[in-house]
Order: structure tokens, then sequence, then C-alpha cells
């Protein structure tokens, strides 16, 4: 059973989307999307350096189309189930078939701006902790006043808050952290700091239809799978500011009974907590189009094409 899944911010670097406007017909629909949304996704995605593309508001369209783009590049493919990290859940939306790709993305566009203006009430940002037991460092980051944003699996949980509680994190990493890793995002996302920009994204939200998803839909709230269309859009809404439980999604998948995850474009980070997570089931991350024939082999060993 194959599980195509989405990254979240902080995936992107400099120039990734260039070799994807290779593809036949890449940058006319890039370019598409960018008329509609108002941002140029492929300078962003080709020529913009590491800072700029670190922009809550450029970075959330340029790996959301990213995604879309690689996904479509594989061609006819039907997976057991979907998912997305974070603003990856647009993403996945979009290959469930809740979202068309142009509405997905404006409320991207409309998300990235909102956040960002969240983000600078307060000098806020993220860390991502490695190793350690989880309930132990949840309870170590609440005593610091930070939010475990992301519980990600693996090992994993990201951190969130103030920039002066996070340097506290790195004077005073909770037993068995192995390493703090300060994440190339602009603001403390998943948590109460983001509170503002849910409501403006419920009133953009507001305007769209949301169809019921074709294949599974694996939520980042609880792990559920989530069957109506406008539950997932009040999802998509309301993780702005909660939780991004990842962990819960990776036993969804196990669940489910899958055997192969394929990352879209920029892969990477999903496929290599699915490594240590879910052993025995195969992985590959789209990072180039020279990635795609291997992915097709494996969808055909593993997906409904």
């Amino acid at each position: 059973m194959l599980v195509l899944v989405a990254p979240g911010q902080g995936a992107q670097t400099p120039g990734f989307l260039t070799p994807w406007l290779e593809l036949p017909g890449a940058a006319d629909r890039v370019a598409a999307w960018s008329d509609a949304i108002g941002l140029d996704l492929a300078h962003y995605g080709t020529q913009a350096d590491a800072d700029e593309i670190r922009d809550t508001a450029v970075a959330q369209p340029l790996l959301v189309a990213a995604g879309i783009l690689s996904a479509g590049a594989l061609g006819d493919v039907t997976p057991g189930a979907v998912a997305g990290h974070s603003v990856g859940e647009f993403t996945a939306a979009v290959l469930a078939g809740v979202l068309d790709d142009t509405a997905a993305l404006a409320l991207v566009r409309n998300r990235g701006l909102a956040m960002a203006d969240a983000a600078a009430v307060t000098a806020t940002g993220m860390s991502a902790l490695l190793g350690g037991d989880p309930e132990v460092s949840v309870a170590h980051l609440e005593k610091l006043g930070l939010t475990p944003a992301n519980i990600n699996g693996a090992g994993q949980i990201v951190a969130a808050g103030t920039l002066e509680q996070l340097a506290a994190l790195n004077e005073d990493k909770p037993e068995g952290v192995r390493k703090v890793v300060p994440l190339k995002v602009a603001g403390a996302f998943h948590t109460h700091h983001m509170a503002p920009a849910v409501e403006t994204l419920a009133k953009a939200a507001a305007n769209v239809t949301a169809a019921d998803p074709k294949v599974a839909y694996v939520s980042n709230k609880d792990g559920g799978t989530v069957a109506a269309g406008a539950e997932i859009l009040d999802r998509l809404v309301g993780q702005v500011a909660n939780p991004v439980r990842w962990d819960l999604c990776m036993e969804t998948f196990k669940e489910l009974g899958a055997t192969a995850i394929v990352e879209v474009s920029p892969g990477g980070t999903l496929v290599g907590l699915a490594k240590r997570a879910l052993p025995g089931v195969r992985t590959l991350a789209l990072k180039t189009p020279d990635d795609l024939d291997a992915a097709r082999e494996l969808i055909a060993e593993h997906g409904v094409a």
C-alpha cells in the first residue's frame, strides 16, 4: 500500500525548483499559479537565496507548488493514503482531490502572509530536539514555557516559542537529548503565537468549497483519517495554532498497511523519519526529476496506477 506524503516548511533550499521547471508544461503551470496568487514562484524557486525563501509568506506557497508539480510528474497515480506535514497538508489535500491546486495555493498564500504577520509581533522560532524520551522532553519544554509544536516520532520533537525561551533550551537540554537544532523558519508555528493567523485563514477559507477526499486523508491533528472535505478544511485552518502529530500519522500509515512511502518535492525530511519509525517500509524522496523513474517503479509495485 502506497502513501504519498508532502513536506513542510524548512524543506526548501535555494534553486530547488529549477530542474522541475524543465519538465514539459511545468513553467506554464507555475506561471499561471504565480499570476493567481501574486507571487513569482519561478523566481523564488530558482534565483532567490536562503534568506528570501525562509520568509514564511514565500516558503509556504513555494513548497506547495513544488509538491503539486512533482506529484503530477509521476503520472496518474492513486495512492492508498496521503498526508502532509504542516503546510504540506495543503499539498495532500490537492493530491486527495479535496482542493483544486489554485484554491489551495491561494489559501496557502493567505496562510503564509497571516503567519508572517503573527510572527512579527514577537521574536519567535523553532528548534528540533534530537534523541531523548518524548515524555521527558515534553515536560521539560513546558517547564521552559515552550510548546512541543511538532511531535514527529523517530525520536524528534520540535520546540517553539520566544527566542529567549529557545536560548534557555539550548543551555538546558532535556535529559537524553543529543542535540538542539534551530530550524529555518521565521516564527513559532503551531503555537498560541499564531492565533491571529487562524482568524485570517478562516475568513479566506469561508469562500472555498472542499470536496470529500478520493483516498484516505491522514490528519496532523490526531493522525486520524478524515472522510469529509469540510472537516479537512476546518482542520487546515485550525492546525496553524495547534501541534503537528506526525508520530500519530506514521502510526496510522502502519495500521493502514503501508508498504511504501513516496515524499514529493522537496523530499527527504519525512522519508528520513519513516526510515527510523517504520522499518521494512520502502521509501523514496523526490528531490529532482531524476528520481521519477525510481518512484514510478516503486509505485508500480506498491500503488494503484
